[in-house]
């Protein structure tokens, strides 16, 4: 999967985007916000904002901002700032593996249903863990693939035709973070049939 894909495929998504993802999703997504456990005044990045559908879910007093790689995503989810009057976000479009923040900039980092929707998913790690402060929050939640035979043999069948949406659903976790060094300090099961892993990583730098 290259840039490419990615950005032709939520193209496609734009449009029914929210339709389509927010209901299934969204308790994943509230659930991921009470994880940063985030301060008043607290800099929040989210990384993939897309069509900014957790936007309406950050407590009052943060700061929030939000990157994503596709334009069209982008629009949408500046639709919902102006509709929400939301003077405290800022959006922009970035390359998650090559962020243009500095070190240490942000107090919290969150990627949502992002981690297998990029081309280089360590990479992202990496650039996630280099712009948050020492003892800030990295949380993220995605689908990997299941540890059981049967059901990740299917996954990775479908892997190829599942490129084609902007999605891997064959990513192996504990290798991932490993690499990253990354230790997880949570991880629950969400969303529909539990299908889902929200991971709270403490950044130790």
């Amino acid at each position: 999967m290259d840039y490419e894909q990615v950005q032709r495929a939520y193209a496609i998504l734009s449009p029914v985007y929210d339709i389509v993802f927010d209901k299934i999703f969204h308790p994943g997504r509230v659930k991921a916000i009470e994880l940063l456990e985030s301060e008043p005044g607290d800099t929040i990045l989210e990384v993939g904002i897309g069509t900014g559908l957790n936007l309406p879910l950050y407590p009052k007093g943060r700061r929030v901002v939000g990157i994503d790689l596709s334009d069209k995503m982008l629009t949408k989810a500046k639709e919902k700032v102006a509709k929400l009057t939301m003077r405290n976000v800022a959006l922009g479009r970035m390359d998650a593996a090559q962020m243009s923040f500095p070190d240490n900039v942000f107090d919290h980092v969150l990627a949502t249903y992002v981690i297998s929707a990029v081309p280089d998913p360590l990479k992202v790690l990496l650039e996630m863990k280099r712009v948050c402060k020492r003892g800030g929050h990295l949380v993220i939640m995605n689908h990997f693939k299941c540890e059981k035979a049967l059901i990740g043999a299917v996954e990775e069948s479908l892997a190829p035709l599942c490129a084609s949406f902007g999605f891997k659903p064959n990513l192996l976790l504990h290798p991932l973070f490993q690499e990253a060094k990354l230790e997880i300090e949570q991880i629950h099961r969400v969303n529909l049939f539990k299908g889902w892993k929200l991971i709270r990583c403490i950044n130790r730098k």
